[in-house]
């Protein structure tokens, strides 16, 4: 049997990891400045994540929701406390997109509507809901597409309101990134978020904060939505939430009532993700990592705006994005090859840096340091236009 070929991947084998860097199977050390995709939020194998883990591993790695979950409540409890949320309720799944999924079905179930206001650029996961409202028709199955996904441009209040003003009685939920991660680390205006919250009271929907990239202390606060000052009625999280454990949840607010059968889920809450989530939250806390992202992504970001070559630097605490020019085309595939610096991407030009919130100064510096080399050395083999 052969795997099924749908990820480009590098060539590199990683088999060990540890704080921001990870080594090849060669023995080759790498510095991670992408995080598994934003995944890795307090450093790869941290001990007391690996401790809880084999910890919870040695008593139960699972039992359904059918029965009394402790480390479940246990889990919400420190979760509503660092996150500010204490008064919202807690359903757990396992990705990204399962926590979309839910999100969208559950503002339905509550408005009883069916029109969902998604946005340009946007990437919400691949399931079924959330790939309809993800602004990609290349990974949209025919399958997937329905008339009850309204797309509108990012950070437009004034296409905001004429569709509310037109269709304001159909809309269900309003689904939108805090900063969007594929789509080019694109940050929503804090009056932008304030203006999905006042239309989504006036009309009876739904707010939906997006927060599996951009949440989880990455931003330099907890959900970067946060910034805006308004909650949303719905939050959904993954990534950074196990720190490489598969786990997913959306926060969910007071005046949303549960009833039998409403969500569900068999692996979603187990124990073994639950225990891995909850080593994640203690070190957020233990270490202030919420606000180290931010202390040191203002860091990087005034470093970064004074390298020559790169464009337009923007982001929030660690998730931070530049452009790159054509005669830089090859940066990101040489900072890995030559200089062994994992980076992320979004098309067409854009490198998209999602470290460990616990990454220390002197890494970031090194990466900076490899950065300006790796840019120097391009500009210095750009061809003259000149014929010899």
């Amino acid at each position: 049997m052969k795997l099924f070929d749908v990820y480009p991947v590098n060539d590199i084998t990683i088999v060990k990891a540890q704080g921001s860097y990870v080594w090849d199977a060669d023995g080759v050390q790498y510095l991670d400045m992408y995080g598994g995709h934003a995944v890795i939020s307090i450093g790869h194998t941290h001990p007391l994540w690996v401790a809880r883990i084999e910890e919870q591993l040695e008593k139960i790695a699972f039992y359904s929701n059918s029965v009394h979950l402790p480390i479940q409540k246990e889990l919400a409890e420190k979760l509503g406390k660092v996150s500010g949320k204490e008064d919202y309720q807690l359903f757990l799944c396992n990705s990204g997109a399962e926590a979309n999924e839910n999100a969208l079905k559950l503002a339905s179930f509550v408005n009883g509507r069916k029109k969902i206001i998604a946005f340009n650029k946007s990437f919400h996961g691949r399931t079924s809901l959330a790939v309809a409202t993800t602004d990609n028709p290349a990974i949209v199955a025919p399958v997937n597409q329905t008339d009850n996904v309204i797309f509108l441009p990012y950070n437009d209040e004034k296409a905001l309101e004429a569709c509310f003003k037109a269709q304001g009685g159909e809309i269900s939920s309003v689904i939108i990134e805090g900063i969007q991660g594929v789509g080019g680390i694109n940050i929503a205006a804090e009056s932008f978020l304030q203006k999905i919250r006042s239309l989504c009271d006036e009309y009876g929907a739904l707010y939906i904060a997006d927060s599996v990239q951009c949440g989880y202390g990455r931003s330099g606060k907890f959900f970067s939505h946060d910034y805006a000052g308004v909650n949303a009625d719905i939050y959904t999280m993954a990534k950074g939430m196990g720190n490489g454990f598969p786990i997913g949840g959306i926060l969910i607010a007071p005046h949303i009532k549960p009833k039998y059968g409403m969500l569900g889920t068999t692996f979603g809450g187990n124990q073994l993700a639950c225990a891995a989530a909850l080593a994640v939250l203690e070190v957020l806390e233990k270490d202030n990592l919420i606000e180290q992202a931010r202390q040191r992504g203002m860091y990087l970001l005034n470093r970064l705006k004074a390298v020559k070559g790169i464009e337009n630097v923007r982001g929030r605490g660690l998730m931070i994005g530049f452009d790159v020019p054509e005669d830089l085309k090859d940066l990101k595939k040489n900072l890995l090859y030559k200089h062994q610096v994992f980076t992320g991407e979004a098309k067409p030009n854009v490198i998209r840096l999602l470290p460990s919130l616990a990454i220390a100064r002197k890494q970031v510096d090194e990466f900076l340091d490899l950065l300006q080399e790796e840019i120097n050395q391009l500009k210095a083999v750009t061809p003259s236009t000149e014929e010899v």
